[in-house]
This record gives C-alpha cells, structure tokens and sequence, in this order.
C-alpha cells in the first residue's frame, strides 16, 4: 500500500540552453496552484494527495509535464483550468482526462 493514494510529480525544471522546458511554461506557478487547491479542498496529507515539484522528466517538449503515481500516468496541461480538471476527475472522482494524457 503506498503512503499517499495519489503522489504527483509536476516538472519544474529551468533549462539555460535555450531547449524548451516545463519552467518556462510557468510551471512552478501552477504546482503552487494544484498544491493550494488540494490542501482547500483537503485532499492533503497522508493516505491521499501529495504535491511535489520534479526535476527535468526529460518530457519536455511535450510539457509542461506532470505525472502521477501509482498509476504512473501521465498529463499535459496549459493553464489553471486544466489544472482544476486534473484535480476534480483524477484526484476526487479517480477518471483520467483523456483530452491532457500523454501517450
């Protein structure tokens, strides 16, 4: 049984060689965001949802990138409201939003 029931991994990483990369997307603003709507909601803590920041996942140009365990599945999201979607249907009700999945 794992600690959590869902650990996401949001890739923050800052490239300096002109690549692209998750922190260019503002991907640390939206951490911030997923991280404070699951602590609102109180989905925090141990036995359900934890909000962690991640290194370059070497997805990149297909960011920016999270990735949710235990399942390992994995989303791209553009703004807050794909954001909020990833976190009412994967994280509250436990359904994948088909429309951000990374194949």
């Amino acid at each position: 049984m794992s600690y959590y029931q869902y650990h996401v991994f949001l890739c923050s990483n800052q490239r300096d060689d002109g690549r692209p990369s998750c922190g260019d997307c503002g991907a640390a603003a939206m951490r911030d965001f997923m991280k404070a709507r699951c602590k609102a909601l109180g989905l925090s803590g141990p036995g359900r949802v934890r909000i962690n920041s991640a290194g370059c996942m070497d997805r990149c140009a297909e960011g920016p990138v999270m990735v949710i365990y235990p399942e390992g599945f994995w989303y791209s999201y553009i703004d807050r409201d794909d954001i909020e979607e990833i976190v009412q249907r994967h994280l509250i009700r436990g359904e994948r939003v088909e429309r951000l999945e990374l194949k």
